[in-house]
C-alpha cells in the first residue's frame, strides 16, 4: 500500500511540472491523456493552419491531469482517457455545463517488444503467468492510470489476475508502460493499440476482448470558468472531420 501511495505521489508531480512550466498567456492549454500525445499534436497543429489560435498540450496519466485540474491548472480543455476521471471533475462542477461528450474509443493490447514473442491467445485462463518466466508485466498503475484499471479488470475477468498481480511493473502512465517494453525491462505490457501502433520497438501479441472490460471510452469537455472563445473553438474542432480524421490515422475509433 505504501508502495502505490508513493507512486500517486510521484504521478501528482510529474502533474505538477507538466503544467508549472506552461504560459500564462497561451490561448488554449489542452491537459490530454498521455495515449492521445501524436494525434492531438497534429490537430493542435492543423487547428492553427486553420486560423485557430496556439495550442499548448500537457500530457500525463488522466488522473494525474484531473488532479492538477482541481488544483487550479489552467486547463481550458480535458480529454481523459476514461469516464471515472472525467466524473471525478463534473462532481465538483469543474466541468462547463454542457460540453461533456464521449470523443474516442480505444482497444487494450498485450505488446512485447519486436520479435520476442509470438501471438497470444487471450482467452479465460491463458498462460500470462507462464509466458512472463521471470519477468515483470508492464502496466498503467492500476490503483489511478486508465490504462491500469482496464488491464486489472480484463485480467480478472480471463481469471489470471491473481497469478500476475504481484509480478506487474506498474507505470503512472500508458506511454510510461510502453517505454518498459520497448527497452526490454519487461517481457510483456498491456497498453492501448494505439500507442502500440506508435511505436517501432514494440508488436502488438494479442488483443483483449472487449467484453473482459469496461468499453475504453475518452470523453472530453471544456474546464469550467476557463471556457473562452478561443477554448470553444478548439473543442468544436475537436470535434469535426478533419480531428477525426488523425483520430482514425492513429487507431482510435470516433464516437
Amino acid at each position: 500500500m505504501r508502495f502505490m501511495t508513493r507512486m500517486a505521489a510521484a504521478a501528482a508531480l510529474v502533474g505538477t511540472v507538466l503544467f508549472a512550466g506552461i504560459p500564462a498567456r497561451a490561448d488554449v492549454v489542452v491537459f490530454a491523456a498521455a495515449s492521445a500525445t501524436d494525434a492531438l499534436n497534429d490537430i493542435g497543429k492543423a487547428f492553427q493552419a486553420a486560423g485557430g489560435a496556439a495550442i499548448v498540450p500537457s500530457y500525463a496519466s488522466s488522473s494525474t491531469l484531473a488532479k492538477q485540474i482541481e488544483n487550479g491548472a489552467p486547463a481550458s480543455v480535458f480529454l481523459s482517457a476514461d469516464e471515472r476521471w472525467m466524473d471525478y471533475l463534473g462532481e465538483r462542477n469543474l466541468l462547463a455545463p454542457g460540453t461533456r461528450v464521449n470523443l474516442l474509443g480505444n482497444r487494450v493490447a498485450l505488446v512485447a517488444p519486436k520479435g520476442g514473442a509470438a501471438a497470444v491467445e487471450i482467452v479465460p485462463g491463458f498462460p500470462l503467468a507462464r509466458l512472463l518466466g521471470d519477468g515483470r508485466l508492464a502496466v498503467g498503475d492500476p490503483s489511478h492510470v486508465p490504462v491500469g484499471a482496464y488491464t486489472q479488470k480484463a485480467l480478472e475477468s480471463l481469471g489470471v489476475w491473481d497469478s500476475v498481480k504481484d509480478r506487474l511493473a506498474p507505470a503512472d502512465s500508458v506511454r510510461a508502460a510502453l517505454a518498459f517494453v520497448e527497452r526490454g525491462e519487461t517481457p510483456f505490457g498491456v497498453v492501448y493499440s494505439t500507442d502500440a501502433a506508435i511505436s517501432d520497438k514494440v508488436a502488438i501479441v494479442g488483443l483483449f476482448p472487449e467484453s473482459s472490460h469496461p468499453p475504453v471510452v475518452y470523453p472530453a469537455a471544456l474546464i469550467a470558468g476557463k471556457d473562452s472563445a478561443e477554448a470553444k473553438a478548439f473543442f468544436a474542432f475537436l470535434q469535426g472531420a478533419e480531428a477525426k480524421a488523425i483520430f482514425r490515422k492513429y487507431g482510435f475509433s470516433v464516437k
